[in-house]
């Protein structure tokens, strides 16, 4: 996608530099944003042993305060289920807009919701032995279909402790996913059902996006 030319790239939700330090090391001035500190300064020290350019920042990817504009902004690991509100969605566009050259383009992932998935609710229970001591891990995930927010909880219980981890993710739909780009004044270029192009259909696991500001 990128082609030979070196470019300015924007990479949203871009925790230890997984991919943004390759695409450093290819010579593009990369410009990396998370909300994780820690995740941020590993990945600041693994640029910093390899003698790599990378320019790192926590920022909230819905209030994006960056010193430049790029043709290409990219984000993945289903990052985008974590703007959980329409509200949230709006303001990632937004951010993603003003940050981006005219007929720039925007490359998300997202999964795909599959109903008759999302409707059962899934409780597994395991045993995870650590230094002689068992922790029994209780995982419950649950969907709601009013707010399409999946809630995933797991309950951690050892003979000591009790704690609760949980995370929240929302799910948008196809449809909706196409007019929130064009309410943005995006074009959808193509809905891809992988990374590796793959094409989208009902059954795919994930819907991957190429957008491009009009």
């Amino acid at each position: 996608h990128l082609g030979g030319n070196t470019q300015t790239i924007i990479e949203l939700a871009c925790g230890t530099g997984r991919l943004a330090l390759p695409l450093a090391k290819q010579g593009h001035l990369v410009y990396g944003v998370d909300i994780d500190a820690g995740m941020l300064k590993y990945a600041q020290n693994k640029a910093d042993a390899k003698g790599l350019n990378i320019h790192l920042s926590v920022q909230d990817c819905t209030q994006l305060n960056l010193p430049i504009q790029s043709d290409f902004i990219y984000m993945t690991g289903n990052s985008f289920q974590h703007f959980l509100t329409n509200e949230s969605q709006d303001a990632l566009f937004n951010s993603v807009k003003k940050h981006l050259n005219p007929k720039g383009e925007f490359i998300f992932d997202t999964r795909n919701p599959i109903l008759h998935e999302l409707s059962n609710v899934d409780i597994v229970e395991e045993l995870i032995e650590s230094n002689g001591e068992i922790t029994k891990v209780i995982s419950k995930d649950e969907y709601n279909h009013l707010t399409q927010i999946l809630e995933c909880t797991s309950t951690y219980i050892s003979p000591n402790n009790e704690y609760k981890d949980s995370i929240k993710l929302r799910y948008t739909y196809p449809l909706e996913l196409k007019r929130l780009l064009q309410q943005h004044g995006f074009e959808l270029v193509n809905l891809y059902g992988s990374w590796k192009k793959e094409k989208f259909d009902a059954n795919s696991i994930s819907m991957v996006v190429h957008a491009q500001l009009k």
